[in-house]
């Protein structure tokens, strides 16, 4: 008696038939989303452009307005209540509508990465190509809102947190990103995370629809529903199979990145004594440990290779480095020692330096990337200006003696064979290829 009661209070709480809305209404308005022509496909292409420029300038804010307001979850819903009613025409038409809207979507995209100058990947980029089990969760529990709200009363701001939750718009782009660019993992990974997306909110859908006991059309074959059933099931476990493998993955490489930390801190760890760093050869399984202050003894190294079976590392022996070693290795790190010891200043001279470091190198490449670029513009010169010879690119600057101004800019240096010589006009397409190949912000030919 105790436990029927139990189940009425929860059933009147978790029930959720009394908000269910008119079954035809709801048909009409999952159908009407399913369409994909006219200013919806206009919608989807401003999305798609949007989103794009968003994961271009890593900006979370302007990809989450993308994701708002594209309509691309229609047809995923209609496929996943067309087979929970059983309405194969419905399913049909939202397939390929839902394949037109992926196609334009990536030719989008890729249009969109092929002409902007903005070739490097972000951050917001990579995070859509490497999905885990995780975007299955959200994928699954993000369509379940979304049926529920598509099918009750109060709908609020449900289908709009779906959108984002779910994220339909950025793995399409950046998957136009990889054909662009021509890196193939990119768009593999990123397609991936679009499949796992449209798969399980399809299958939430499905759910959802049995559970609220929507009317289902017969099919004219017997067993064809449960055949129907057995793909939509078998479909869903091969598309999870692999985020299962990349998740299991991640999770080791999280286990042995805190395993390895405990065992620096509880073996290794001695008053007047640093760890440095730590990198672990997979090839030669060998644990490489950089310490500097007071030595750390071969026989304490001994115990600490012993217990290193209990930190999950028995296959690796351990190496530390110390010393002289460690004083050619980390020259830079004793110094930094010697000068601070206060943790936090060191912390902010290595952040000080790393950031030199980074401005160095940029301000190197610079100086440095002419010397590999003129090789490929000279092959392509030869086909576009046959009577150019020689052609050299180097970055210049210009000093005004009057105003003390310092201009700078890329200085081609020209030579032609013979007594072949170019045109004005030639000189001037030359000058005008020369500035959008080397993508330079001003360029001087020198003929």
């Amino acid at each position: 008696m105790g436990n029927n009661s139990i189940f009425n209070v929860l059933k009147k709480y978790f029930n959720i038939m009394p908000d269910k809305e008119d079954e035809k209404e709801i048909v009409e308005q999952i159908t009407g989303g399913v369409t994909f022509r006219g200013a919806n496909l206009w919608v989807l292409i401003f999305a798609i452009f949007i989103a794009s420029l968003g994961l271009n300038v890593n900006s979370t804010a302007v990809i989450i307005g993308a994701m708002l307001i594209s309509p691309l979850m229609g047809p995923i819903i209609g496929m996943g209540f067309a087979v929970g009613t059983n309405d194969l025409e419905l399913f049909k038409r939202a397939a390929k509508n839902f394949a037109v809207a992926t196609l334009i979507s990536v030719l989008t995209a890729t249009l969109y990465f092929l002409i902007t100058p903005l070739g490097d990947a972000q951050s917001e980029l990579l995070a859509r190509t490497m999905p885990t089990i995780y975007d299955v969760l959200i994928a699954t529990c993000g369509g379940a809102a979304g049926i529920l709200a598509l099918c009750t009363k109060g709908k609020g701001n449900v289908i709009p947190g779906v959108a984002i939750a779910t994220a339909l718009m950025p793995p399409l782009c950046t998957a136009g990103y990889g054909l662009a660019t021509g890196h193939i993992l990119y768009f593999l990974g990123a397609f991936y995370l679009f499949f796992i997306n449209t798969v399980f909110i399809s299958l939430a859908t499905y759910v959802g629809v049995r559970l609220m006991h929507f009317e289902r059309k017969e099919f004219s074959t017997p067993g064809l529903a449960k055949k129907a059933q057995r793909m939509v099931m078998g479909i869903a476990i091969v598309t999870m199979i692999p985020s299962v493998l990349m998740t299991v993955g991640i999770v080791r490489r999280s286990i042995f990145d805190n395993n390895l930390n405990k065992f620096l801190k509880t073996e290794l760890s001695q008053s007047g004594t640093q760890i440095i760093s730590s990198d672990v050869d997979e090839k030669k399984a060998v644990l490489n440990v950089v310490a500097v202050g007071r030595e750390i003894k071969d026989s304490t190294r001994k115990e600490a290779e012993k217990r290193m079976r209990q930190y999950g590392m028995a296959d690796y022996s351990l190496n530390i480095i110390q010393g002289e070693q460690s004083d050619s290795v980390l020259h830079l790190n004793s110094r930094l020692s010697q000068i601070s010891t206060s943790r936090e200043q060191e912390q902010k001279k290595l952040i000080e330096m790393s950031a030199q470091i980074a401005q160095l190198n940029n301000q190197l490449d610079t100086y440095t990337r002419y010397e590999s670029l003129v090789v490929d513009v000279s092959k392509e010169m030869k086909a576009l200006f046959p009577q150019v010879k020689t052609i050299s690119l180097s970055r210049a600057a210009e000093a005004n003696r009057d105003t003390t101004a310092t201009r700078h800019f890329v200085a081609a240096i020209v030579t032609t064979e013979g007594r072949k010589r170019l045109s004005p006009n030639e000189v001037r397409r030359l000058h005008d290829w020369l500035l959008t190949r080397v993508k330079a912000d001003s360029l001087a030919v020198f003929y």
